[in-house]
């Protein structure tokens, strides 16, 4: 009940999910939970008082990504059946698992666009996934290898992308410090430079929370400048008309300034 959620209670809750979780993922979690108490107290009055719930410190979040020219690099290193993984990784920003795990049944061609079920997203959530011409191109060139898996490698379903091939690809490629999972901060870092908001990130990415795309937010600041400059029409006419006043106050004093030398 919601009365017995005490500050033991969350104590207990957060030590527990610390040993499978990391404190990054604990403190979402606590976040949330939060959010019902806080709501449960303030709007439904259905509490008197909430427990102050205090959350773990994190680092900086993990930012790697590569550059487009590096990218061309590294598939150009890898063999055919792991170019198309990666290079349907970076065109969808899917994570691992979902990539190597996807099965035709999650897939429409036609109306361009594949799904995650709930069961097999981090967030818990069944995630959308449109599907550009980049994914489109991958898929189709995996018609017909197996009747359920879409990614495979001689006949057989792949069950992991990030192996010795990947490394030894990375290390021809001259990229050093990129993880797997860092296609996909890639991927949203492409998207921002190209101008996608923030807030389209969580729903394309599937991030249940959207301070999870925050670390994005100043790869594009020229969309930000955009935003900006939406207030110019408002101040530029107070701008001229200061500028003016201060011209004219200029000028009157100096006037004042000559007269008063001409009479003396």
């Amino acid at each position: 009940m919601l009365d017995e959620i005490t500050l033991d209670v969350i104590d207990g809750i957060k030590l527990g999910k610390l040993k499978t979780a990391g404190k990054a993922t604990v403190n979402r979690y606590l976040a949330l939970v939060t959010a019902i108490l806080l709501r449960s107290r303030d709007e439904w009055e259905w509490l008197d008082k909430v427990p102050k719930v205090k959350l773990f410190k994190e680092g900086p979040g993990r930012e790697r990504s590569i550059t487009v020219e590096q990218a061309r690099t590294l598939l150009a290193e890898l063999p055919t059946h792991q170019r198309d993984i990666v290079t349907f990784a970076l065109a969808t920003g899917l994570r691992h698992s979902n990539v190597v795990g996807l099965e035709w049944s999650h897939v429409d061609l036609e109306a361009g666009h594949a799904w995650v079920d709930a069961d097999q997203s981090k967030n818990g959530k069944p995630i959308a996934v449109p599907l550009n011409a980049t994914a489109i191109e991958v898929l189709r060139r995996q018609r017909g290898k197996h009747p359920q898996r879409v990614f495979t490698y001689a006949g057989k379903p792949i069950a992991r992308a990030n192996t010795r091939a990947w490394g030894r690809a990375l290390k021809r490629a001259g990229i050093e410090n990129f993880r797997w999972h860092d296609n996909r901060h890639t991927w949203a870092t492409w998207h921002r430079q190209s101008g996608t908001p923030t807030h389209e990130l969580p729903r394309l990415g599937g991030w249940r929370f959207s301070v999870m795309v925050e670390r994005y937010a100043h790869l594009a600041p020229d969309h930000l400048a955009k935003a900006a400059n939406r207030l110019d029409s408002l101040l530029g006419g107070y701008d001229l008309a200061t500028s003016e006043t201060e011209v004219s106050a200029s000028s009157q004093q100096t006037g004042m300034k000559s007269g008063g030398q001409g009479r003396n």
